[in-house]
């Protein structure tokens, strides 16, 4: 079996929730960021949504890159833990529906949650609970799917501890050992700030393809305006997609850069846009679409996810649609 790309990363179970600023308020997380929490904070914010229309799905920073690009139509198998529980079954179960080639056998405690709070002026709030994907390890990395993938991705979130840092590690080592090529989402602007000189490691070294947003571009870089963030990256990673949320995107590749224009959305929820702006280009750049295609798509794709609720696509691309891509 051959892969499109194979992703390693936190598995989690997103719970989604529409709130409101004073429900928010009242169990005191700060808007629109991201939180780990331990299991009794975790318990303690479900509680609080007891009555709430919820939805729930397999997901993961990662993991939603991965189901995107099942979604459109590409091969890709992931690396994940989850626990010997309701929410470890269905985890699997969720994304071997979709496509995912995912063998991995569950493990004692519990599987990890990412509660998803959003708000009415479209800002999520994660609340994250590892779980036992925080135990995901060297051991648990398939070297046979590596060796007949054409990329890996690599979460940042995974440097944050051992022994995930291991298996990001160990994942790398492999697909360099097998001329698959790397690409490597920073995560989040947090990690930059603990992870800098690693991360500038691994941008210089084996990662080919980086993603990020413009924060993390200038917390990487110490510039300020996009192009100039680009540019420098693009300086030591072959390719770099720097997201501009409702702004579109920028594409280094090849020394040029490929400026994508972001597609009008009315955002009702942002969760998620940027793993499917990920999953959207990988599926284009390994299934024949040229770069700046890809990024069409791409743009298309976060505009989409951003216009309903949840980070798996309710209305899909059509075979038609991404044709047309490549006639732009």
């Amino acid at each position: 079996m051959t892969y499109d790309v194979y992703g390693v990363g936190n598995s989690l179970v997103d719970i989604q929730a529409r709130v409101s600023d004073e429900v928010l308020a009242t169990l005191g997380f700060g808007k629109g960021l991201m939180t780990l929490v331990d299991d009794a904070t975790q318990r303690r914010v479900l509680a609080a949504l007891d009555g709430a229309a919820i939805s729930q799905s397999a997901g993961g920073s990662a993991a939603n890159t991965l189901i995107a690009l099942a979604d459109f139509g590409g091969k890709s198998a992931y690396a994940a833990k989850v626990g010997d529980d309701a929410l470890g079954r269905f985890c699997l179960q969720d994304m071997r529906e979709i496509g995912v080639t995912i063998e991995v056998p569950v493990a004692a405690g519990d599987t990890g949650t990412s509660v998803i709070l959003i708000t009415d002026d479209a800002q999520r709030t994660m609340l994250t609970h590892l779980g036992v994907s925080a135990t995901l390890g060297p051991d648990d990395v398939s070297e046979a799917a590596i060796r007949n993938a054409k990329y890996v991705y690599v979460e940042g979130y995974l440097f944050s501890g051992e022994p995930t840092r291991s298996a990001a590690l160990r994942t790398i080592e492999l697909a360099k050992q097998y001329g698959v090529k790397v690409a490597f989402t920073v995560s989040d602007p947090f990690l930059i700030a603990q992870h800098r000189d690693e991360f500038w490691r691994l941008i210089e070294g084996p990662v080919d393809l980086l993603f990020c947003n413009l924060e993390e571009a200038r917390s990487l870089t110490g510039r300020h305006d996009p192009i100039e963030c680009a540019v420098e990256i693009h300086k030591h990673a072959d390719n770099v997609a720097l997201t501009l949320g409702a702004d579109g995107s920028i594409l280094m590749h090849q020394g040029r850069v490929l400026p994508i224009e972001g597609a009008p959305a009315k955002a009702i929820d942002t969760t998620g846009a940027g793993d499917m702006y990920a999953g959207a280009l990988l599926y284009g750049i390994t299934n024949g679409l040229a770069w700046n295609e890809a990024g069409h798509l791409a743009s298309q794709a976060a505009a989409r996810i951003v216009s309903q609720l949840g980070a798996r696509l309710k209305n899909k691309f059509t075979r038609a649609e991404i044709a047309a891509l490549q006639s732009r």
